[in-house]
């Protein structure tokens, strides 16, 4: 492989996933990103438990989960009536994490440290120019040099240079206009477990607690006047809304860390590839930040993407293993642009049809246990399927047992390894795939497994095996791979899947 095989444009949470990804599987890669420093300010906030497995599972979530919020509950009100209280997790069984309230600059310090312990560390201030690619690799020019690499991926954001350079659509539109927010030092009196709204026909207030001594951060419309709000005044009209959509004075005391004002665009790329360039991230779908989706459908995009690019690069597998990353992602991102926009249509519009259906007919609706249940299972990203995808729907055979098909996460399962050391199934992945299988006749499956996926292969047994339960193969980002009970079967499967 030249070296590096791949480079990585851009060090937000997407790239450094990706690039952690690919350094624990032996790939060599480069990270660059155009700003001079790692940015210190907060921007994005949840990490829903799918973005927490998949830190867990890069090496990367150590003590965020202490230093973080854990939100236990979200309050709607609406025209100064509480109206929903959603507890997070509430009856659903599949969700076994909590949802983790930090700033978007911990979890990329968090990935920064594991990459350092990878031997790769981030080139800032390193300004893609242009990018030209042939049949064997693209040559990648930068502000001070060229380098040459087998792929190129940008992670680069919503105005992703790398995007343009492969001429890749990015179709969508605003939804709305005029949002302000600002992360405040501030006596606040809410609870530190809990994210409040304020919902009204003239605009909207949020306020979600931030790790630290009284940081929270406020969001709210803007003034419908269209005035423009300069970023000195943002606090002034965050502590308005606070007074006349919560009824509480800001207090004297009120210390502004950091301001923003942004307007919600949706859009999404029309590929994820364009020969050995790739998108990844909000260089790929950007939507509604209501919900807490887009950092957590990133950095799923990474662990999608690099598994398949490590095992293209390593010779396991043909390069048609790559479409299969678009197949998988894209329709994801599809969805999630579409169930945040629907939410923020819900929560912030201006369609007094919407907001009656809101107020009369939903809000009463996610007071349900069910509701609650479902709510928290899709949001969590856990319910993630690819069974309709490339590499699911032609294999639809169920574990027995578990009810799964081929492109469902598989459960977190206890697991013993072959040494008789106990483990979980999730804690056996991350670059490795992992065979499940009984020891008194897997070896068969073994041998298939680590001879098309390498030796590294995890193989463990279940704790407490059911009757009639299949040998399963599960593949690096969790996902169950393949199910079945002939060794000849697997070795078809790997054939179709890798090419």
């Amino acid at each position: 492989m030249p070296s590096p095989a791949v480079v990585v444009v851009g060090a937000g949470p997407t790239g450094l996933a990706l690039a952690c990804g690919l350094g624990m599987a032996g790939v060599p890669v480069k990270v660059i990103d155009k700003e001079e420093r790692p940015s210190m300010a907060s921007r994005a906030l949840g990490l829903q438990p799918r973005g927490s497995e998949v830190l867990d599972r890069l090496g990367a979530l150590e003590g965020l989960p202490e230093r973080s919020v854990h939100v236990a509950e979200f309050v709607t009100h609406v025209n100064g009536k509480c109206l929903v209280r959603l507890r997070v997790g509430a009856h659903a069984t599949l969700v076994n994490r909590p949802v983790l309230v930090n700033s978007q600059a911990e979890v990329e310090a968090q990935l920064r440290r594991r990459l350092g312990e990878l031997g790769v560390e981030v080139e800032w201030g390193q300004k893609l120019v242009h990018a030209t690619q042939d049949a064997e690799g693209v040559t990648v020019q930068l502000n001070d040099g060229e380098v040459r690499a087998r792929w190129l991926v940008g992670c680069d954001g919503a105005h992703s240079r790398v995007r343009k350079l492969a001429g890749i659509d990015f179709p969508g539109a605003p939804m709305m206009d005029g949002f302000l927010l600002a992360d405040v030092r501030a006596p606040l009196p809410f609870p530190r477990d809990v994210v409040s709204a304020w919902l009204h026909r003239d605009g909207m207030l949020g306020v979600f607690p931030l790790p630290g001594s009284d940081i929270w951060r406020l969001v709210a419309s803007a003034p419908a006047d269209g005035e423009n709000i300069d970023s000195h005044r943002v606090p002034t009209v965050l502590g308005q809304a606070l007074q006349d959509h919560a009824g509480i004075e800001p207090p004297e005391a009120w210390n502004a860390l950091w301001t923003s004002a942004f307007r919600i665009q949706r859009r999404l790329a029309t590929r994820y590839r364009c020969g050995r360039i790739l998108l990844a991230g909000d260089a790929a779908h950007v939507h509604s930040p209501f919900g807490g989706q887009g950092m957590n459908t990133g950095l799923g995009d990474a662990e999608n993407l690099a598994w398949k690019l490590a095992l293209v690069a390593s010779g396991r597998a043909q390069d048609c293993l790559l479409d299969t990353y678009e197949a998988e992602r894209r329709p994801v991102a599809r969805e999630v642009v579409a169930a945040t926009s629907g939410v923020t249509r819900l929560v912030a519009g201006d369609n007094a049809l919407a907001r009656t259906f809101r107020d009369r007919a939903l809000a009463p609706l996610l007071n349900l246990p069910m509701a609650q249940r479902l709510l928290w299972e899709r949001s969590s990203q856990l319910r993630t399927t690819y069974r309709n995808g490339p590499l699911g729907r032609r294999w639809p055979r169920s574990w027995t047992g578990a009810g799964l098909r081929a492109g469902d996460r598989a459960p977190d399962l206890p697991c013993v390894r072959e040494d008789g050391s106990r483990t979980r199934l999730h804690g056996e992945l991350g670059p490795r795939w992992a065979l499940v299988a009984p020891a008194a006749n897997g070896r068969a499956f073994v041998d298939v497994a680590r001879r098309r996926l390498g030796g590294d292969t995890a193989v463990a047994t279940l704790s407490e095996p059911g009757d009639g339960r299949e040998i399963m193969l599960v593949r690096p980002d969790g996902h169950l791979g393949w199910s079945g009970a002939s060794p000849t079967a697997l070795d078809a499967w790997l054939t179709r899947a890798l090419g």
